[in-house]
Order: structure tokens, then sequence, then C-alpha cells
């Protein structure tokens, strides 16, 4: 009997064990100033928070049943300290649940929530009190927390993801004008929404401060500096050629380095921009540039010309991306679609881009889940971030899915366009 016993008490154990799940303090969303009201301690905790900033944190939960949820705080706690944990789910915000913390030691346990649906999930935190706790960890337990996922690394912004589009054969060497259109659908600080990239540069629009946007276009050195561009000798140095009226022009570094510019230009949200480049061989160069307008206006507007050298190259590598370029808004949906998109070869035949490829960076491979891309009418779609599934049917998240058009929704320029430009 005693052997029988001793046989059962593992599988009852087992029973009761659940992989609790130890999330970071460090990766909570801060609001309403995502890059203020607390601080990182050198050992990862969150330090110094007031009853003004709340603290969020957002995980994927794959199981139904209840969540056991607690923090762990660094050293003593306050009897002043009162600490509300709300859970919330992203697909149905008003399905919330609020616990109130009860101290022990160094936990802070908040009791139980009931997840009745999968999905993604945001956890709340609010303090009231002269002296909140420096924490170290939001805590999961529970049948709900088996699977569950959570980005538990320093970067707080969302996966950048890519449409790659591939060029018929003939034209792989000599794709001369590359031309697509823009419209983005949100509009998040901090967003990139890079339209016609290739191996050497890119050019799009972003979000750099709550009253600043710009047209941005730059273009890589060859050699393989990847920080500093002094460093870099002069012939591997692109040159400025020319620029247009109130463009900025300089250098870049940190991701490669080359020659930058770009111009504080109010896109608005909805509105669709239009982008055109061009590259010319002149023996081992290569002259990218690179022009826009918005949907309103008739004229293009010339961003800036570069000479790059050891190339000599016309375009190849062709590809839009989305990204979130500062690091404490991930929890920010940014949706872009891209579409009407067209090459001409050098020949002067005109092709259509109807397919493209999605994939994503490391950080969306194990940390940032929610990116996907898929198809809108005739435009293709990235969208990250949020901590919300993507629901379109038409929607792919695997690295190197496939996605395709019946044909473009529009035009592409007009060939007296192109030569007036060419001039």
């Amino acid at each position: 009997m005693k052997n029988r016993l001793l046989g059962i008490i593992p599988f009852l154990l087992l029973g009761h064990l659940h992989a609790a799940v130890e999330v970071p303090a460090f990766t909570a969303y801060q609001s309403p100033d995502p890059n203020g009201g607390a601080s990182r301690g050198k050992d990862g905790e969150i330090t110094g928070w007031e009853a003004k900033t709340t603290l969020s944190w957002y995980g994927l939960v794959k199981k139904k049943g209840d969540l056991e949820l607690s923090l762990k705080a660094i050293g003593e706690i306050s009897k002043q300290a009162k600490l509300q944990l709300t859970v919330s789910s992203q697909e149905n915000p008003k399905e919330t649940t609020k616990l109130s913390g009860k101290a022990e030691g160094d936990t802070i346990s908040f009791g139980k929530a009931e997840i009745s649906k999968p999905g993604y999930y945001r956890f709340t935190l609010e303090g009231k009190g002269t002296k909140l706790p420096d924490l170290r960890s939001l805590n999961l337990d529970g049948a709900a927390s088996e699977e569950a996922h959570f980005s538990k690394v320093e970067r707080k912004n969302s996966a950048s993801i890519h449409l790659g589009y591939p060029v018929p054969d003939e034209a792989k060497e000599e794709v001369e004008w590359f031309y697509l259109e823009v419209t983005p659908k949100t509009e998040p600080l901090w967003s990139y929404y890079m339209a016609t990239g290739w191996h050497r540069g890119y050019f799009g629009m972003q979000v750099n401060s709550p009253t600043e946007r710009r047209i941005i276009f730059s273009v890589w050195d060859s050699g393989n500096e990847a920080v500093d561009r002094d460093k870099v000798h002069d012939d591997h140095r692109v040159k400025l050629l020319g620029k247009g009226p109130g463009v900025n022009a300089g250098d870049f570094g940190n991701e490669g380095t080359g020659g930058h510019s770009h111009l504080v230009y109010p896109w608005k949200l909805g509105d669709t921009v239009h982008f055109l480049m061009r590259a010319e061989v002149e023996g081992t160069n290569t002259i990218y540039t690179g022009w826009f307008r918005d949907s309103k206006k008739k004229d293009w507007q010339l961003v800036s010309s570069f000479r790059a050298p050891n190339d000599g190259k016309y375009l190849h590598g062709l590809y839009s991306f989305n990204e979130n370029f500062g690091g404490q808004n991930g929890d920010q949906r940014r949706v872009c679609e891209f579409g009407n998109g067209w090459i001409k070869t050098k020949s002067g035949k005109w092709l259509p881009l109807t397919e493209a490829s999605f994939t994503h960076d490391g950080h969306g491979k194990s940390e940032r889940l929610d990116r996907s891309a898929g198809v809108e009418g005739k435009r293709f779609y990235l969208a990250n971030g949020g901590f919300v599934e993507d629901a379109h049917k038409s929607a792919v998240t695997t690295a190197y899915d496939k996605l395709k058009i019946s044909s473009p929704e529009g035009k592409h320029p007009a060939d007296a366009e192109l030569d007036a430009l060419a001039k």
C-alpha cells in the first residue's frame, strides 16, 4: 500500500504544478509618458515610479482557466502603498477584471482572474501612496499561465517587418525606375513606413515627434564600416549631387553609414503618398534619385540625388517595410498599405509588382509575435505592434509567406513625367 501511495504522489503533485511565468518588471510600458515616470535599476527592476504613472505588461495567453497574479517587489513594501492590477482582453477591452494587491513579505498578491478566451491580455498596474515599491517581476501561475508568451527582453518596440517584391527574370539586371504608393492607416509616434527600398538604401515617411513628420531618402556607403562615417574612406562614401528646396542632407551611422536626406513634410493619415526613384549607371558608380508627391498634388518634388561608388548596378532587392524605430511604444498598432507598385526597365518596359514575400526581423521570431502582412483590395499591407492578433482573412504571419494581387489598382506615372524628371 505504501509503495502504491508513493507512486501516486508524483502524479498528484504534477496535477497541481503549472509552469509559472516570470515577466521582468522592466518590460512594462509606461503611461502617459513612455519615456518617463519610472526608472530601470541595474538589475532590471523598476524604481522610482509614482502614482501618476501606470505600468502595463502584455502577453499572449493560450489557455483558458484561472490566472494567479502577483508582483515580486524589492525591499520593504510601504503600508501606505495601495496597488490595483487590471486584467483586460486586447480583443475586447471592456472585458476586465480589477484586482487589489495584498502585500506579504516581498510579494504582492492579487488573487485570480478568469481567462475565458485565449488571446492577448493587458495587465495594468496603478498605485496610490507616497512610496510605491520597486518591482522585480510580474508573476503568473495557474492553469491559464501554461504556454503563455511574453516578450522578456529590453527592446520594447515592435518587430520590424518587410515586403520583398520579386522581379521577373527579364528585368532583374535593368530596373531603372521604381514606383510605389503608400497609405498610412495609423500614425503612432516613431513610425517609419518605408516605400521603395533597394540594395543600397531606402525611401519613405516617418512620424518623428508629435509635431513633426518627414520624408526620408538615404543611401549607404560601400565598405564595411557600420557605425562611424568618419572612418569611411572617400572612395567608399556616397556623394550628394543635389537636393530639393527645404531638404536637409548629411551623414548617418550606427546601421551602416551613408548619406541621409529628409524633408519635414506634414503628410496626413489616410492620404496616399507617391514615391518614385531612379538609378542611373555610370561605370562602377550609380546615381540614385528620389522624388515624391501626395495625391493632392501633380508635380513631383525632388528629395535628393546621391552618387554611390563601387556599385554600377540598377535597382535590385526591392522591398518595403514597417518599422517602430523608437524603443518605448511598441504597444501601439502600426498599419500601412503599399500598392500600385511598378518598375520600368532600362529598355523602357513597365512591369507591375503583383507579388510580395513577408519577412520579419529576429525580434519578431521569438519575442514579438504581433506582426503580419496581407492583402486589402489590390494593395498589400503590413501590420505590427499593439499586442493584437490579425483577424484579416488574408493575413500571413510566417516568414517568407507569399502574397499576391491580380493586378495593380492604378496606373504607373506617364513616360513624359519621367522624361521631364530625367533632364
